[in-house]
């Protein structure tokens, strides 16, 4: 299962999607959690300190190993060279499971040990000095859209994304990767502007959005979530000592965490679990090609030299059941 945490800038996302991979690697889950902010904090809220962080691998670092792996045998891609980040799969390509060991994971991914489980974490890497005025961000993402539109996952496999801040990931596909987008919002109408952002721009798409409250201190705060989100609101988030323990470097165990805060992880979990039944293998990946499609024609084409419409397998459709090339 596929789940992406978004939110404004301070609403508290990576803080929630950390506590829900924590939650997630206590039961056992295969987790693959993935840094895709143009802050790289999941990794500290992960408990790394700042020297292990920052050595971690970047995705975008990677993106030619990353390419080479993916298109595998794949007719349709000549060659690394003409894969841009929304191309699709198609019959021989090589397609990212889970529980897999592979030559991506071991390239990007770090093994983060947690209270119960382990976590593989991956980032798409810090946007440096060296960008400023010739890259923008998604260049980063686009290692993750990538990985994300070859990656095969069932009931019980979750891969956890912490996206870039605000609506920024609407620039790409990549917001119509997810079976579940908790939105964190706090009680305050910068919080609810980005909600009714995502609400416009993922309403075509058939987005499923649940909107997590945040920072919430009382029955106005709880009042007013309700009033601006309505039946979006799933749960809400309060105080948490646990929290401030591990912002200061020094967390408890996670089973420490408050009986509230415990019970607000097990509704996302139950409204993950809910969202299997509803997976439109299809619908998904009519949406990579479609985005591929849009995206060949306003630059890809021009920039590989290359009728990118032509990496489109028509007869080939995502799914569990599919077999990857080896």
């Amino acid at each position: 299962m596929k789940i992406a945490f978004v939110g404004k800038g301070g609403s508290g996302k990576t803080t929630l999607s950390s506590l829900f991979i924590r939650h997630l690697a206590a039961t056992g889950a295969p987790v693959i959690a993935i840094d895709a902010d143009i802050n790289q904090h999941l990794g500290a809220a992960l408990g790394l300190d700042e020297a292990e962080a920052a050595a971690l691998s970047a995705m975008g670092d990677r993106l030619r190993l990353i390419k080479d792996h993916l298109r595998g045998s794949n007719p349709r891609i000549a060659s690394a060279d003409t894969m841009i980040k929304t191309t699709p799969p198609g019959e021989g390509s090589r397609l990212l499971r889970v529980r897999e060991d592979n030559a991506v994971y071991d390239a990007c991914a770090r093994t983060v040990a947690l209270d119960g489980g382990a976590v593989r974490l991956m980032v798409t890497g810090p946007f440096t000095d060296a960008d400023l005025g010739v890259a923008c961000y998604h260049s980063k993402t686009g290692a993750v859209e990538l990985c994300l539109n070859h990656l095969v996952d069932g009931r019980d496999e979750f891969v956890v994304v912490d996206m870039t801040a605000g609506s920024d990931s609407f620039a790409s596909g990549m917001f119509t990767r997810f079976d579940v987008t908790f939105l964190v919002a706090e009680p305050t109408r910068k919080g609810i502007s980005v909600y009714r952002q995502y609400k416009e721009y993922a309403r075509d798409f058939g987005i499923e959005l649940r909107v997590v409250g945040n920072k919430v201190q009382g029955q106005d705060d709880l009042d007013f979530l309700r009033a601006e989100v309505g039946d979006d609101l799933l749960v809400t988030v309060g105080h948490s000592d646990w929290v401030r323990a591990m912002e200061k470097g020094r967390p408890p165990r996670f089973d420490a965490l408050e009986k509230a805060n415990r019970h607000a992880l097990d509704v996302l979990r139950a409204a993950v679990d809910s969202a299997y039944e509803r997976r439109d293998w299809e619908r998904y990946t009519r949406q990579m090609v479609h985005f591929h499609l849009k995206n060949a024609q306003s630059w890809g084409n021009e920039r590989t030299g290359a009728d990118l419409a032509a990496q489109v397998d028509p007869g080939f459709v995502l799914g569990e059941s599919v077999t990857a090339s080896v």
